[in-house]
């Protein structure tokens, strides 16, 4: 639960620093991105490297659709984006039609996050986010954000996480988080997912499984917004399973709240069984669910 950051939105996207329009017409601009080569038509772009995944991320605008081929990629920085997609235009990373693919942390600096995105109307989906020496997946601030079919497992803080004043109107379906655990903190601060320190209404929690983390399976600390979570589950969280002799992992299975907000949120459908806490712990929740 917590620590955790906000931010103050910006406007605009991100300019396309190393886009080169290479053709323009009726068929619309076609782009390449240099200089590692990684492919484009139209708005979609092909990358199968990881500098092309920086690239890529870095660069993307309204319109954008980003395919990473199957494989495990190893940036060597956070992937990060401030840029706004719209409703009519968003902005996608995705696994390649099929193909399996996993960004790894292993060769980021400490403290670094895998993802970083801080824009509005991004889908990401079909992706494994593993390993990263900090959080795995992290939007802040971000509205119309879908995130599908998503892997976060074995991070050093929480998996996935919402968070930021303006966090609104995200959907994180089908979310698969485990194996997440913070050593600096004892395992008391990585969630399976965590929309905390923030505010913003419309976001919604579907079908996820959150299991083997080290602190809780769901966390909404300082979150000062309902939340609708649905058809989800959480067990096995806050069980030392690092053998760290000075173990904080709080272990509920579904955190509603703390840290002073008081909100009511929507369940539906969901289970919690196995957890070292309770599965429902309703701290500061004085409004009800």
């Amino acid at each position: 639960m917590r620590l955790g950051t906000g931010r103050h939105r910006r406007t605009g996207t991100l300019s396309v620093a190393t886009a080169v329009v290479v053709a323009s017409g009726a068929g619309g601009v076609y782009l390449g991105l240099s200089p590692d080569g990684a492919s484009a038509a139209g708005t979609t772009v092909t990358v199968s490297t990881a500098a092309q995944l920086e690239s890529a991320v870095g660069n993307a605008v309204a319109g954008t659709t980003i395919q990473v081929r199957g494989g495990t990629y190893y940036p060597t920085r956070t992937l990060k984006s401030a840029a706004n997609g719209t409703s009519s235009a968003r902005i996608t990373l995705r696994a390649h039609d099929g193909e399996k693919v996993r960004i790894d942390g292993a060769k980021l600096a400490a403290g670094s996050s895998l993802a970083g995105i801080d824009g509005d109307h991004w889908t990401v989906q079909d992706i494994t986010w593993q390993n990263s020496p900090a959080l795995g997946f992290v939007a802040t601030s971000s509205v119309g954000g879908v995130f599908r079919n998503l892997v976060t497992a074995d991070n050093g803080d929480s998996g996935f996480t919402l968070r930021g004043d303006g966090t609104t109107d995200n959907l994180v379906q089908n979310l698969r988080s485990y194996g997440n655990y913070d050593a600096a903190g004892h395992g008391r601060n990585a969630d399976g997912i965590g929309v905390k320190f923030g505010s913003g209404t419309g976001n919604r929690i579907v079908g996820a499984r959150l299991y083997d983390n080290s602190d809780d399976g769901l966390d909404l600390w300082q979150f000062s917004s309902p939340v609708t979570v649905e058809h989800s589950s959480a067990y096995g969280n806050g069980k030392n399973r690092w053998k760290d002799r000075a173990f904080e992992g709080g272990g509920h299975g579904f955190e509603l709240g703390g840290g002073g907000a008081s909100v009511a949120h929507v369940l539906d459908d969901n289970e919690a069984h196995g957890n070292s806490s309770a599965g429902f712990y309703v701290p500061g929740a004085r409004d009800g669910l």
